[in-house]
């Protein structure tokens, strides 16, 4: 059974930080591609960073410089440092964890998502 638990939202002021975990269980953190999502109300959910490898990171272009996302594959848990957070960084986050593939049916697993709200 793959789980996904995001944690360590909330509220925060604008130019305040906030470190969002990933606690996986059920698979082997390593060998997937792992990822944060975010999805503000009435809006796509859009990729914020991801590990697709090992050495590699990838940052949406709203958050480069500001977030930091990294890995502990012997705790099964991955992290988004977010400094300098803006109002616009509001939304509702989510860890994703999937193969390395781009078939349809790869493996593909989802948090619940957690709350993140920026305003003063």
């Amino acid at each position: 059974q793959v789980q996904l638990v995001e944690s360590g939202g909330g509220l925060v002021q604008p130019g305040g930080s906030l470190r969002l975990s990933c606690t996986t269980s059920g698979l082997i953190l390593s060998i997937y591609v792992m990822g944060w999502y975010r999805q503000a109300p009435g809006k796509q959910r859009e990729l914020v960073a991801n590990i697709p490898t090992g050495i590699t990171t990838n940052y949406a272009d709203s958050v480069k410089g500001r977030f930091t996302i990294s890995r502990d594959n012997a705790k099964n848990t991955f992290y988004l440092q977010m400094n300098n957070l803006k109002p616009e960084d509001t939304a509702v986050y989510y860890c994703n964890v999937r193969g390395r593939s781009f078939a349809a049916d790869r493996p593909d697993y989802w948090g619940q998502g957690t709350q993140v709200t920026v305003s003063s």
